[in-house]
């Protein structure tokens, strides 16, 4: 099996999409067209997807507006995880990506419009959807019936025209790179927390949490404040 470097290399988008589905867990249209999006920022960037020394460096970035399934295809196909510092999350709710280099921060953001491409889904699809996934209604013969169609339209997002996508090039406010903290140890809980995480009371260093101040989560619906355990 080809390595995804290669694969990219290669333009092979049906093979980048096998590996999205193990990392994903599923097959859907905007996963895919979290690729295609990533595919056409790369060509227009002219740069590939991160290897082991792009990855360390932070060479690349990718900036995505939403939280949704694009933005799985985007860190697959790109090499920008949020592990590796080089994926930048925008709480904006646009499936959107800017890919930018580090080296003179260029860029080249590519928007997908979801009612311009409404027209690539039949309408028992967006039925099924309603039912099945917005709604949590539908039935197992449904919910087969919807992945089904998924998987057929992802193949079509997957060889989108570029004409469908509004691509605009960008020069992008510099980004610091990702700055190693020290830890400090929790007075309540003992375990170590980022000292830029950890607040003091009494000259005593607590996580939030411990502390009972407000942080925050990144759920489905987006950036959240978190209220003791809940969300």
């Amino acid at each position: 099996m080809l390595t995804l470097n290669r694969l990219v290399e290669n333009r092979d988008c049906e093979g980048i999409l096998r590996y999205a589905r193990e990392f994903h867990g599923h097959v859907c249209p905007y996963l895919a067209l979290g690729i295609r999006a990533s595919m056409i920022a790369m060509d227009e960037l002219g740069v590939g997807r991160l290897d082991y020394e792009g990855s360390v460096d932070e060479r690349i970035l990718a900036v995505v507006e939403t939280n949704s399934c694009f933005a799985d295809g985007v860190q697959v196909t790109t090499g920008c995880t949020l592990g590796n510092n080089s994926l930048i999350y925008l709480d904006l709710g646009k499936t959107a990506l800017t890919l930018v280099k580090r080296s003179d921060w260029s860029g080249v953001r590519v928007y997908a419009d979801a009612e311009r491409l409404s027209k690539y889904y039949p309408e028992e699809a967006t039925e099924l959807f309603n039912r099945v996934v917005k709604e949590r209604k539908g039935t197992e013969e449904e919910r087969k019936r919807l992945w089904e169609m998924w998987e057929e339209i992802a193949h079509k997002m997957l060889h989108l025209p570029k004409g469908e996508f509004k691509i605009e090039r960008v020069k992008v406010k510099p980004i610091e790179q990702a700055p190693i903290f020290e830890s400090v140890r929790c007075s309540k809980c003992g375990e170590l927390v980022m000292s830029t995480r950890a607040v003091y009371v009494d000259g005593k260093p607590y996580c939030l949490k411990c502390a009972g101040e407000k942080y925050y989560a990144v759920v489905g619906r987006g950036i959240a404040e978190v209220n003791g355990d809940g969300v």
